[in-house]
C-alpha cells in the first residue's frame, strides 16, 4: 500500500543528520493527502489509472504503448524528452549491489521522475529538517526536483518496474552526500 510517513530530523534534541525515527509526525495512505503534503515541499505525486490489458512482466514497448497518453502529457508539461523502462529483480545478480548503492543519501543534477508499473520501492527525502518516506507501488508517479537529498530502498528482494523520465541522459547520475542519515530510518520491509 502506498504510504507517506514524515519524521523530524531533530527529534529528541539530536542534530540534523542524526535523527531518531521512532515515531513519525505524520502518516497516511490517502493518495490525496499524500499529494497535498508532498506538494507543499515541491514534490509532485499522482496516482495513474492501471492499464488492465497490460500483463505482468510486459516489455518496454508494451508498457510505453499502454501509458502513451499519460507519458506524452508529462513530457509536454515538464519537458522530459526521453523515457525508458527499467526492470529490477528476478535473477539479476547486481540487484543487491544496486540496492546498497542507492541506500546512501544522494542527489541528482536532474529531476528524478518515476512511474511504478509493477512492484514497489521506498523513497526517503531529506528536506528542511524532515525526512519524508514514501512507499511507492504500482500506479504511483513521483517527480523529485533536482538537488533534493534522498535515498531509495528497493527492498531485500527487489522486484519492480518503472518508467523513467529524463531531460538529459546523464542528469540522473547520483552525487553522494556522505551523510549517514539513511541508517537512522526504517527501510523497505
Amino acid at each position: 500500500m502506498t504510504q507517506l510517513r514524515i519524521y523530524a530530523t531533530q527529534a529528541s534534541g539530536m542534530t540534523a543528520g542524526r535523527a531518531s525515527a521512532a515515531q513519525p509526525l505524520f502518516s497516511t495512505s490517502n493518495p490525496a493527502l499524500i499529494s497535498a503534503e508532498l506538494k507543499t515541499r515541491g514534490i509532485k505525486f499522482q496516482r495513474w489509472p492501471s492499464q488492465p490489458g497490460l500483463e505482468q512482466g510486459a516489455n518496454q514497448e508494451q508498457i510505453l504503448l499502454a501509458y502513451q497518453s499519460l507519458i506524452r502529457s508529462v513530457q509536454e508539461s515538464d519537458g522530459y524528452g526521453t523515457v525508458d523502462v527499467m526492470r529490477v529483480g528476478g535473477e539479476q545478480p547486481s540487484s543487491e549491489t544496486l540496492r546498497q548503492t542507492f541506500l546512501r543519501e544522494h542527489q541528482h543534477a536532474e529531476d528524478e521522475v518515476r512511474f511504478f508499473v509493477e512492484g514497489r520501492g521506498l523513497f526517503s527525502l531529506h528536506i528542511n529538517g524532515e525526512v519524508l518516506q514514501l512507499i511507492c507501488e504500482a500506479n504511483d508517479w513521483i517527480a523529485i526536483p533536482a538537488e533534493t537529498r534522498h535515498w531509495f530502498d528497493m527492498g531485500a528482494n527487489p522486484s519492480y518496474c518503472v518508467i523513467r523520465f529524463f531531460k538529459k541522459s546523464g542528469g540522473w547520475a547520483a552525487s553522494f552526500t556522505d551523510d549517514p542519515i539513511a541508517s537512522h530510518y526504517p527501510g523497505l520491509a
